[in-house]
């Protein structure tokens, strides 16, 4: 499939960035190749990674989120061993139990400042323990911030509200950062408020059955059970 470039305006943007964190003096995120994977293993790829991995090394003020389904070629992919940028997070999909455990024992494994899990769309319930409890007794490092997230777009699933606060119950158990982006298009709420809106319905763990309507990602909104989660790791000081 041809790939689509970027032109050498879009590779100047960091830079600019970089001077205005600068300026205001506070650190800026930047979430990098939101549209593909910067370790996807292609060859023909790498000049482009390695023009990548000198923006980033140039960039000392950007915090630079990079998120990869495949963490498998991290290693091989990433000119940095133990001594990463101090700018960088590096992130790892797991929307689901499979997902997750075939992810993590790759992530745990690399020395960036910061890793992360992004659990959006979330499509099953997700036990942290095995990593949580391995961290703990010192085995592998901690994970240190997690996304969760509903899927969103025309044939989207609704995400179980009982994933979700399991997710984020965990994380403040384990004191992980937890940050809550969007239900997506289903979001739980009280029969008789459909409006001839889509509706399908779950079943609790204690038997009751919960509601949740297609309001659309507007709508639906990000707040879990009256408050917005909005934690964020603390890397370089901010």
């Amino acid at each position: 499939m041809p790939r689509r470039e970027l032109t050498g305006g879009y590779w100047n943007q960091p830079a600019r960035w970089n001077v205005d964190a600068v300026a205001s003096g506070t650190r800026a995120r930047v979430f990098c190749a939101s549209m593909a994977d910067v370790f996807e293993n292609r060859r023909d790829l790498d000049a482009r990674r390695e023009k990548l991995w000198e923006v980033i090394e140039n960039t000392p003020n950007l915090d630079w989120l990079l998120l990869t389904k495949r963490p498998q070629n991290i290693r091989d992919l990433a000119p940095w061993t133990n001594q990463w940028p101090k700018n960088i997070w590096v992130g790892a999909t797991a929307e689901n139990q499979k997902w997750l455990d075939v992810r993590m024992p790759f992530l745990v494994s690399i020395s960036a400042p910061i890793i992360f899990l992004s659990c959006e769309p979330l499509l099953g319930p997700l036990s942290l323990e095995k990593w949580v409890a391995g961290a703990r007794r010192g085995d592998f490092r901690k994970v240190d911030w997690v996304i969760g997230g509903g899927e969103s777009g025309h044939h989207s699933r609704p995400m179980h509200p009982e994933w979700l606060m399991g997710l984020r119950d965990q994380c403040v158990d384990a004191q992980i950062k937890f940050h809550f982006k969007q239900w997506g298009n289903w979001k739980p709420e009280s029969r008789g408020t459909e409006n001839n809106r889509a509706t399908r319905i779950l079943s609790a763990a204690n038997g009751e059955r919960i509601t949740m309507i297609n309001l659309g990602k507007k709508d639906a909104g990000r707040r879990l059970q009256g408050r917005t989660w909005d934690e964020f790791p603390v890397g370089i000081a901010r």
